[in-house]
């Protein structure tokens, strides 16, 4: 079915200001029962573990008792991996998590959702779930390469995301393991892609403006234009050559029917200019350059993306996969879309994280 929403929050919620700070390297502290707080009760994280692989959290800085930043060592990378968390606003009982994931620059520059929109500190500030966003994975589509690239290093972000990250995650913050995930862009094909991945981890997703056919000539385009042409990149060294196997097996499209289960939100624009598409609007890039750009550049993206979309919606459609589908009658590949599309798929995620 397809849902339309025009909704429009006219301020941004800057995250407040961090009132103490600790850092957390002992042993593990595991809270007794929960009359409160266990994490502020005893000042350390609930348990610390090692994945099998040896991952491991390094260090944990609690701020406020809400926002804790992780350094959470991959041993696949071979390097720390900064995670925010966003805490429950009750954490009297083990919550859900929500694995939310920025676009193509992975949180590493200003566009994240945290500097972009209100949803975490603002949206998501009184609802019961564990907030989980990964700092770092530029350009990387969030999939493991075959081989180490010499712009963008070791990218081995589908075995963090399914074996190394969740265990400590869970163990370190005494969530209930009922996770959920959702990205924009270039990660609006990954989070369709771990699903598939790792059956089974994840109960809903969401993915805003994302082309799931990375294996069709105008979705590999998008790919290797995101990953060659802005990151600095190589995609040989990511799935090979155009036409490798690895295209195909990182496919959502292809693998459509293994999202049977998922509850599902898939959305897009279409290229033409809508709402947020104004000169110094609030989700529009500054000046007529930063408009233009949008305009042109996020017009074309957003079309693009919104043919692959239309693509897998009839494609679980055809396999009787339900999903829900908000094909927006116009926008560009933007943040104001985006803030919306989240609010609209909130239904769709909390249903999955059983809240």
């Amino acid at each position: 079915m397809r849902r339309h929403r025009n909704r429009i929050r006219g301020t941004r919620v800057l995250a407040g200001v961090l009132a103490s700070t600790f850092v957390y390297t002992s042993a593990a502290v595991v809270g007794g029962p929960a009359c409160g707080d266990p994490i502020i009760d005893n000042q350390s994280l609930l348990a610390q573990v090692t994945s099998p692989d040896g991952s491991k959290i390094d260090s944990a800085q609690l701020n406020n008792g809400r926002n804790i930043r992780l350094s959470v060592w991959s041993a696949a990378m071979g390097k720390d991996i900064t995670i925010d968390v966003q805490r429950p606003a009750d954490t009297s009982v083990p919550r859900p998590v929500l694995y939310l994931l920025n676009g193509a620059g992975g949180g590493e520059d200003s566009a994240s959702w945290v500097n972009q929109t209100d949803i975490v500190s603002g949206f998501l500030g009184d609802k019961n779930v564990n907030v989980v966003q990964p700092i770092g994975g530029r350009w990387s589509y969030y999939t493991d390469w075959i081989k180490d690239d010499p712009v963008l290093g070791r990218n081995k972000w589908k075995t963090f995301f399914t074996e190394e990250l969740p265990p400590v995650i869970d163990a370190a913050l005494g969530t209930n393991g009922v996770n959920a995930i959702a990205g924009l862009s270039t990660s609006g094909t990954t989070v369709l892609a771990l699903p598939i991945a790792k059956p089974g981890l994840y109960k809903a997703a969401a993915a805003y403006s994302g082309c799931a056919q990375t294996s069709d000539p105008i979705g590999s385009r998008f790919v290797k234009m995101t990953v060659d042409v802005w990151g600095g990149g190589d995609t040989d060294n990511m799935w090979g050559p155009d036409g490798s196997q690895g295209w195909v097996d990182n496919d959502p499209y292809v693998h459509a029917d293994q999202l049977r289960g998922l509850d599902l939100y898939i959305s897009t624009g279409t290229g033409i200019p809508g709402q947020y598409d104004q000169l110094n609007g609030p989700y529009t890039l500054p000046g007529p350059g930063g408009l233009a750009n949008q305009i042109i550049i996020g017009g074309v993206i957003e079309a693009g993306v919104d043919y692959c979309t239309h693509n897998l919606v009839n494609k679980l459609n055809d396999l009787g996969i339900p999903v829900t589908a908000n094909f927006r009658p116009t926008g560009t590949h933007s943040w104001g879309y985006w803030h919306d599309d989240f609010i609209s798929s909130w239904p769709v995620l909390a249903q999955g994280l059983g809240i």
